[in-house]
């Protein structure tokens, strides 16, 4: 089967889905539409992996596999054709977007078996990855921003799908807005890269940027890395547009899973990523991705030690995830992040999807601290987040550690890295690793603080099922991207597949040196023992001492409020700057559309009425009346001809 039908098939299989569930969106059949809903996506995967084995099968200068279907739009210099490309980076996408894609809706089939709208949640679902297919696909930044838009009004809709709760509906509004902020950078970048290059198609876009870097603030390719940036921030949930995604766990639990721990919120690291070769020339728009990445996994870590709702402090974990895929692109390092893009992927869909698994079990219980001891009554789903506990804290040789240090590493050792981004990164997994065992303490391990009302079951097989898969790619998933420092002591040398696979697509590191392999087992060292007192501290805090925490708390209470209420900025964006706009809008509603527009509008519709009622008088139907009318127009004339 040829590329061009393998890709046409890959988009619309979605798209199929969404238009069958949405035609009949009042049928409560969860059978029915998770059935078509999942095929469409496991659909979708089969053409993926047909097209991921087409293109390794070429020569590596060669492999890129375009369809183009029409010239969408040809106007003064700006051609926009209606075109999609499958080489090394977007393969990678396609693949992580329908395979964990079907193990999500696959889980959903059990998860929303007693809701009211199952085949409007799977229609929604299906509309999202054939927005994220789009996304990835496109080859040209119009394209991207189609699926941009598309996959944040996917986003909006399963926020607030149960809209019937007000926090709920608020919720994905939040985030509606929130992203609408960064989408308007995205496209003043996309404007800017236009009036630069004459383009804004990928390839040659990346083949016409300077080979020399440039070291201005104000030129048109700067700006255009930093307005790009915006839009990513706003994806990508990094500061400060980031208020949105904790938040966004008002959705259905799969939603948390693929569209803010796999794909959605990753689309601003693979845009960069897309872009490297610009990026790469404006090394000051990069290290602004880097301090606000390094920022991100810094602060969002921090919250997440306070939170108690389990989704929360998963969400948390995300928007720190995420900065460290910022601060890897941030220092050049892109082959870093976009490994660290897939095996995050791995285990923090794992865990949502846990995490639904034990919410269904608790019946709709999220609270943390009236959990405890779950790992006798969920075997598979405590074992499975085991797995993706151990690969998100770092262990060495799971996945999380495998992308997580490589990252460490670069901005080390990168030219556009330094020590104390370095430093961030590491005090990040530190924390990480404390609030994940916290997590995992609080919820399976230890005494049991469920209610006697609720009776914890392990979930149905349709559930269990993507945790065990998703369980095994975070252990073994690392191994696709080995370390060379790794490499070279593992039995028969693994080489570093996916670096090799990604390489031809991304920019290389102006003046990267030759590493030092002592210094690079000593920064593995330091994160690894860090990240082992982390877990370590937690397990004593909330299994051993539990006394510890109050302890330290009351001892610290004003820093513990502060983090606790999540350094209180979205009070200072209600008080300072939403409200005062509101308010201000409430002025501008009262005195230019009330009192001026309306009031000339107004005025304008009473003289026309006025004039009308004139006319209409004379139009009675009245005989007698219209003899007389007739009679004075005789005898007018009659005068006006005697005087003349």
């Amino acid at each position: 089967m040829s590329h061009s039908v393998l890709l046409s098939i890959l988009l619309l299989a979605p798209f199929f889905g969404f238009l069958f569930n949405g035609l009949r969106f009042k049928s409560k059949n969860v059978q029915v539409a998770g059935v078509v809903g999942t095929a469409m996506v496991g659909i979708s995967f089969i053409c993926s992996v047909l097209l991921f084995s087409q293109l390794a099968s070429l020569p590596e200068a060669e492999r890129s596999l375009r369809a183009e279907y029409w010239n969408w739009l040809n106007v003064a210099g700006l051609q926009i054709p209606l075109a999609f490309v499958v080489d090394q980076l977007s393969a990678v996408m396609i693949l992580v977007i329908t395979g964990i894609g079907t193990l999500i809706h696959l889980f959903s089939i059990g998860y929303m078996s007693h809701d009211e709208r199952p085949s409007k949640y799977f229609s929604y679902l299906n509309f999202f990855v054939f927005n994220m297919l789009l996304l990835v696909l496109g080859d040209n930044l119009v394209l991207m921003f189609f699926g941009w838009e598309g996959v944040g009004l996917a986003s909006y809709l399963l926020i607030g799908f149960w809209f019937t709760d007000k926090e709920k509906a608020a919720a994905g509004m939040k985030a509606f807005v929130t992203n609408r902020i960064g989408d308007a950078g995205f496209l003043i970048g996309l404007f800017l890269l236009f009036g630069e290059f004459g383009s804004i198609v990928f390839e040659t876009l990346n083949a016409q940027a300077p080979t020399v870097q440039d070291m201005s603030w104000n030129s048109n390719l700067t700006l255009a890395c930093i307005a790009l940036f915006i839009g990513a921030c706003g994806k990508s949930a990094q500061i400060p547009l980031y208020v949105w995604l904790p938040d966004a766990m008002a959705g259905p639990t799969p939603v948390s899973a693929l569209i803010h721990a796999a794909t959605m919120v990753t689309a601003g690291v693979y845009m960069i990523c897309r872009l490297s070769n610009i990026f790469i020339a404006a090394p000051n728009a990069l290290f602004i991705v880097a301090i606000i990445g390094a920022l991100t996994l810094l602060m969002a870590a921090s919250i997440g030690l306070t939170q108690w709702d389990i989704k929360k402090v998963l969400a948390y974990s995300t928007v720190s995830q995420l900065g460290y895929m910022f601060l890897a692109v941030g220092v050049g390092a892109f082959n870093a992040a976009m490994f660290h893009l897939v095996t995050h992927a791995f285990f923090k869909a794992l865990m949502f999807l846990g995490s639904g698994s034990v919410i269904h079990a608790m019946h709709e219980e999220q609270d943390i601290r009236k959990m405890g001891g779950l790992k006798k009554h969920m075997p598979v789903t405590h074992w499975t987040f085991v797995a993706g506990w151990l690969a998100i804290i770092g262990t060495p040789l799971f996945s999380g550690f495998m992308s997580k240090d490589e990252i460490l590493w670069m901005s080390w050792h990168s030219p556009l890295g330094s020590w104390y981004l370095w430093l961030m990164g590491v005090a990040g997994a530190g924390m990480t690793a404390f609030y994940m065992t916290r997590l995992m303490a609080l919820t399976f391990w230890g005494e049991s603080r469920v209610p006697s009302d609720v009776h914890p079951h392990e979930s149905p097989t349709s559930m269990t099922l993507p945790l065990i898969v998703l369980g095994v790619l975070s252990v073994f998933g690392g191994f696709l991207g080995i370390p060379h420092v790794l490499g070279k002591i593992l039995p028969g040398h693994p080489p570093n597949f996916f670096e090799h696979w990604l390489d031809p697509r991304l920019a290389n590191i102006p003046g990267l040196a030759q590493a030092n392999i002592t210094m690079e087992w000593i920064g593995i060292a330091i994160s690894v023992t860090t990240a082992a007192v982390g877990a370590i501290l937690a397990y004593r805090f909330y299994i051993i001492r539990k006394d510890l925490p109050e302890k330290v708390t009351s001892k610290i209470k004003g820093l513990y409020e502060l983090v606790y209420n999540k350094y209180w900025v979205d009070e200072f964006y209600f008080g300072r700057i939403i409200n005062p706009i509101v308010e201000m809008s409430k002025g501008l509603w009262m005195y230019i559309d009330v009192n001026f527009i309306d009031k000339i509008t107004y005025w304008t519709s009473d003289m026309v009425k006025g004039a009308g009622s004139s006319v209409r008088s004379m139009q009675s139907g009245n005989i007698q009346q219209y003899a007389l009318l007739i009679l004075l127009g005789v005898v007018v004339v009659i005068f006006a001809v005697v005087m003349g």
